[in-house]
C-alpha cells in the first residue's frame, strides 16, 4: 500500500509540487553521489542522463514524460552490466528519475545506493545518515518511515 503523503496534489495526495520537486532534486543527488561507480564499469550515459533530466523535471524544464523514458533507459542500463555495484547505480539513477511519475520513487534512489555501498563493502550507516540529514526537515519523517520495511525487504542493515 502506497504511503498517501507520497501522493500529488493533482492525483489527490497532499504533496504539494515544491515538495514533490525536493524529493526528486534529493533522490538526483543520493544517485549522483555514487554515479563514478557505475562509470568505471561503463561509458553508457543513461544513468547520468538520467540524474540530469531527473533535475530539470524538478526546475519545471521537462514533462513527467520525458522523466519516465529515462527511466526506463536506466534501468536498462543496469540490465547491460553485470557488476552489482554498477547495476544498482544505475538502479538509483532510475529511481532518481522516475521520483518525477511517483515521489516514492526518490526512497528507491537511495535504497539502490545503499545496495551499491552494500556490495561495494562500505558503510551504508554513513551514507543513509549524510543523505537523509540532505532532507528538508519537514519531509524527513515520511521518507525515514518509508525506508523502514523498504530497507528490511532488500537486506539493507541501517
Amino acid at each position: 500500500m502506497r504511503d498517501r503523503r507520497f501522493i500529488a496534489v493533482h492525483r489527490g495526495g497532499p504533496l504539494i509540487r515544491e515538495d514533490h520537486a525536493a524529493l526528486a532534486r534529493w533522490a538526483a543527488d543520493c544517485a549522483e553521489a555514487i554515479l563514478p561507480w557505475f562509470e568505471r564499469e561503463s561509458d553508457d550515459p543513461r544513468p547520468l542522463q538520467a540524474v540530469e533530466i531527473a533535475r530539470w523535471w524538478a526546475d519545471g524544464r521537462v514533462k513527467t514524460g520525458v522523466a519516465m523514458k529515462a527511466a526506463l533507459a536506466a534501468h536498462a542500463a543496469a540490465r547491460t552490466i553485470k557488476h552489482p555495484v554498477a547495476v544498482a547505480v544505475a538502479r538509483s539513477a532510475g529511481h532518481a528519475v522516475a521520483t518525477a511519475h511517483a515521489a516514492d520513487h526518490s526512497l528507491g534512489a537511495l535504497l539502490y545506493a545503499l545496495k551499491a555501498h552494500q556490495h561495494a563493502g562500505l558503510s551504508v550507516n554513513d551514507f543513509f545518515e549524510m543523505q537523509m540529514a540532505r532532507l528538508p526537515n519537514h519531509l524527513y519523517g515520511m521518507v525515514a518511515d518509508g525506508m523502514i520495511w523498504r530497507t528490511k525487504a532488500m537486506k539493507i542493515a541501517v
